[in-house]
């Protein structure tokens, strides 16, 4: 994977269909996947799985082959997120938790429903 920092390793995630790596960056950990070469509905199930993982204070980065705007309604009410576009036309998020109590989101729900999948 691309744009991994040399100190990341190779983490297992429960219910995961592409490899994640975990690495600290500034004194931040990272956990992060690159889904851009997945079919639907892969990046969803990925994308809940690694926010499932996350714990306070850690960052989430995924790399999709675009933005993945059927997620964000799902999981806006407990997790920030950053877009960004890369140069090779990819799109990289960067989710972190909410810190207000307890998680409302529904990890199960990786259907996309019509609303713009990942892919």
């Amino acid at each position: 994977m691309n744009n991994l920092p040399a100190n990341a390793e190779q983490i297992d995630v429960m219910g995961a269909t592409v490899p994640f790596f975990k690495y600290e960056e500034n004194g931040v950990t990272f956990l992060q996947f690159d889904s851009s070469k997945c079919g639907h509905p892969e990046p969803m199930i990925n994308a809940m799985s690694g926010l499932q993982a996350i714990q306070d204070g850690e960052k989430l980065v995924m790399i999709n082959s675009k933005p993945p705007m059927g997620l964000f309604p799902k999981i806006e009410n407990d997790f920030n997120f950053e877009l960004d576009a890369l140069e090779d036309g990819n799109a990289k998020v960067i989710f972190t938790k909410r810190a207000e109590g307890e998680v409302k989101t529904d990890f199960e729900d990786t259907g996309c429903g019509g609303t713009g999948c990942s892919n």
